[in-house]
C-alpha cells in the first residue's frame, strides 16, 4: 500500500497532481482611489500668480506670430524633404506645428482676451469651439507647449463626499499664452521685437545684482518669509529662526568651555 502525504491525497482528490505556482498578485487601486494626474496642483491655490492680463493687441500679435510660424514650418518641411537642409531640434518642432494647433491656439487667445487672461477650458469646450476631435486637441496642445506658445498646468479639486472613496478629482487645466523665443529667428524682421536699449538692459542687470546682495544678507528666517508665502513660508520661517539662533550661539561661544 502506497503511503500518500496529506498534500498528495488532497491533490489526487481534486483530480490533479500538478504543482501550481503562486497566484498572481491582484492589481489594487491607489490607496486613496484618487484619479489625479502627476504634477497636478490644487485648483484655487495658484491661479492668482499664474494668470496674467494680456496687454492691448497682445493676443492678436501672438496669433499672427503663430500663423507665420505655421508658414515657416511648411517651408522647413519642404526643404527637409528635398534634402536641402537637415532640421535642428527646434526646426523639427516648428515643422510639426499644424493648422489644427494654430486653430486651438486662436481659441485660447480669444478666451484670454475676453476673460482677462483667465483661461481654463475643458477639452470638450475646445472641441466644440474648433470642431476638432479630442485626440487632435491633445496633440495640438502638446505641440503648442513644446514650442513654447503656451504654459499648461494640470489641476485637481477636492470632492465633498461621505464614507470611503476618493476625495480629489481632476479638473480642467489652466493655460497662459506666451511668445516663444525660439521662433523669432524664423519670423519676418518687421514681426520681431525691437532690440532693447543698452541702458535698459544694464539697469535691469544692476537691479538683479543689488537684489542678490540683499537676499544674500538676509537671515534664514527673513529669507523664508520673503521667498515663500503661506503656511509653508511660516513653517520655514520658524525653522530658519532656530538655525539663526544656533548660529548666534556659535558666534558667542566659538570655543568649548573648559572647567
Amino acid at each position: 500500500m502506497t503511503v500518500l502525504t496529506l498534500g498528495q491525497a488532497t491533490m489526487q482528490a481534486l483530480g490533479t497532481m500538478t504543482v501550481r505556482g503562486p497566484s498572481p498578485r491582484p492589481k489594487t487601486p491607489h490607496r486613496t482611489g484618487a484619479p489625479v494626474l502627476r504634477d497636478s496642483i490644487e485648483a484655487g491655490t495658484f491661479e492668482a500668480m499664474f494668470f496674467t492680463v494680456p496687454a492691448k493687441g497682445e493676443t492678436d500679435k501672438l496669433l499672427r506670430i503663430a500663423r507665420r510660424t505655421l508658414d515657416a514650418g511648411r517651408q522647413l518641411r519642404r526643404e527637409a524633404r528635398s534634402g536641402a537642409r537637415t532640421l535642428s531640434a527646434v526646426e523639427r518642432r516648428i515643422a510639426a506645428l499644424t493648422a489644427a494647433a494654430v486653430r486651438v491656439y486662436e481659441e485660447i487667445l480669444t478666451l484670454a482676451r475676453l476673460n482677462r487672461g483667465q483661461v481654463f477650458p475643458s477639452y470638450d469646450h475646445l472641441s466644440d469651439a474648433t470642431s476638432l476631435g479630442r485626440a487632435t486637441i491633445a496633440r495640438a496642445l502638446h505641440s503648442l507647449e513644446a514650442l513654447g506658445f503656451l504654459v499648461r498646468q494640470r489641476r485637481f479639486k477636492r470632492v465633498e463626499a461621505e464614507g470611503p472613496g476618493p476625495r480629489y478629482r481632476q479638473t480642467s487645466n489652466v493655460y497662459r499664452p506666451i511668445l516663444p523665443q525660439c521662433v523669432l529667428a524664423y519670423l519676418p524682421r518687421w514681426m520681431r521685437p525691437a532690440p532693447r536699449p543698452d541702458d535698459s538692459v544694464q539697469h535691469e542687470a544692476d537691479q538683479r545684482e543689488a537684489m542678490a546682495g540683499i537676499v544674500a544678507g538676509l537671515s534664514c528666517r527673513d529669507l523664508a518669509t520673503v521667498t515663500v508665502g503661506g503656511a509653508l513660508g511660516r513653517m520655514l520661517a520658524k525653522l530658519g529662526a532656530g538655525i539663526d539662533r544656533l548660529e548666534r550661539e556659535s558666534q558667542n561661544y566659538p570655543q568649548p568651555l573648559t572647567q
